[in-house]
């Protein structure tokens, strides 16, 4: 009974852990990085669609990215978006594609991104811990239902706190190597 709540929470955990890298990829350290762009939500055909959707966008050095449109038409759609997010960077439209050009990190943008990232890391640790408590819920009122019994109900909050320490571990982990890479001059 408690192995089965158990394995009903990792797929959550495992959510929780796939968003936080995600976010990962949105914030910027000193190497160009095509996720660093592929989530701005463009104004296309009259919805908001992400830019990997609608172009390719890779980054040729580590300076620059370069997006180019499937569709011309979306240009400016695309330039606007990029400039009007929260990234602060600036673009450059020749008619075929747009180029992004990153600058260099000043010391101040790079204390910005570390507490960006300890706002991501917060927020993975909280997702993981409602569904601790979701699950914890479901294992006393097993053992309220005389499922369990009491003994097997602390074995499974003991279980289950293993396996929410192992996720809250990666993404420590996950948030130190992203703090490194962000602090790197």
């Amino acid at each position: 009974m408690i192995d089965k709540i158990i394995k009903e929470i990792k797929p959550r955990l495992e959510s929780a852990l796939a968003h936080f890298e995600e976010g990962l990829g949105a914030l910027r350290t000193g190497r160009a990085n095509p996720s660093l762009v592929e989530g701005v939500s463009v104004d296309c055909y009259g919805t908001k669609t992400p830019l990997k959707q609608i172009a390719n966008v890779h980054a040729p050095d580590a300076r620059s990215i370069v997006v180019q449109p499937w569709d011309k038409n979306n240009l400016k759609a695309i330039e606007k978006a990029i400039s009007e997010s929260e990234l602060g960077l600036t673009c450059q439209n020749d008619g075929e594609t747009i180029r992004v050009n990153l600058p260099d990190l000043t010391e101040e943008r790079r204390k910005e991104l570390t507490k960006v990232l300890n706002q991501k890391i917060e927020g993975a640790k909280i997702s993981i811990r409602n569904a601790r408590e979701e699950a914890w819920e479901k294992i006393q009122e097993a053992e309220k239902n005389k499922e369990i019994s009491e003994d097997e109900m602390y074995r499974g909050k003991d279980d289950l706190q293993k396996a929410v320490d192992e996720y809250n571990k990666k993404v420590d982990e996950k948030g130190k190597q992203k703090k490194a890479e962000i602090m790197q001059v």
